[in-house]
């Protein structure tokens, strides 16, 4: 059964998890982001009408409430399921590389203001709201512009630093592996990507503590 809700003006739907399609696509984002699909959200649909927009937001946290549930938003997949003819982009206002992005005329102006990455139907993009250290990134400052022509339908997947189906996490203790897939992440160098996760931190332990040779 498919959820249907109003953020602002927006239109939102929330995908079942046991949808067979669902299933598939958090398999491949898991894939993509060395992060396991019980970390995640379930996903959103948004579509956005002429003028529509979202302003600019952080994904993590600034409350302890919010982080009961699976700690902090450490990864955001935007999904772009239509093209736009103009506008529409997602925009980091406060992107360091916002200055050596060339933009010429099929950008809009919200677009100028920051990095930005146009929608184009089948494309993905990925981001972090935290660094390797688990501290808050500053610069994941966000928000989607205005459409000006056409409309945007995209799918958002929110990624948590642990379990969000579990408020509170047991660990297993001990010199051990907590996921069949620490021995190849671990190889691919996510120890050092991806600490958080992979070897914890002084509130929790890491899931892949075996594998990252660190007891």
């Amino acid at each position: 059964m498919y959820s249907t809700v109003k953020i602002g003006s927006l239109s939102v739907v929330f995908l079942p998890l046991k949808d067979e399609v669902v299933k598939g696509i958090e398999a491949r984002v898991a894939a993509w982001t060395f992060l396991p699909p019980e970390n995640g959200e379930a996903m959103q649909i948004l579509h956005y009408e002429n003028g529509q927009k979202y302003e600019p937001h952080y994904d993590y946290f600034h409350d302890k409430a919010n982080q009961e549930l699976g700690g902090h938003r450490v990864a955001t997949v935007l999904m772009y399921l239509s093209n736009v003819e103009k506008g529409g982009e997602t925009v980091f206002p406060d992107s360091e590389a916002k200055e050596i992005q060339p933009k010429d005329d099929t950008w809009s102006d919200c677009a100028k203001k920051g990095y930005a990455v146009k929608p184009r139907k089948g494309d993905a993009l990925l981001f972090f709201s935290l660094h390797p250290n688990a501290t808050t990134d500053q610069n994941s400052l966000h928000g989607s512009c205005p459409v000006i022509e056409g409309e945007k339908w995209s799918a958002t997947k929110w990624i948590h630093v642990r379990n969000f189906d579990k408020p509170v996490r047991v660990s297993k203790g001990g010199c051990v592996d907590e996921n069949e897939n620490c021995p190849q992440w671990a190889a691919s160098g996510e120890c050092q990507k991806n600490p958080l996760y992979m070897v914890g931190s002084k509130e929790a332990s890491g899931y892949c503590r075996k594998s990252c040779n660190i007891c």
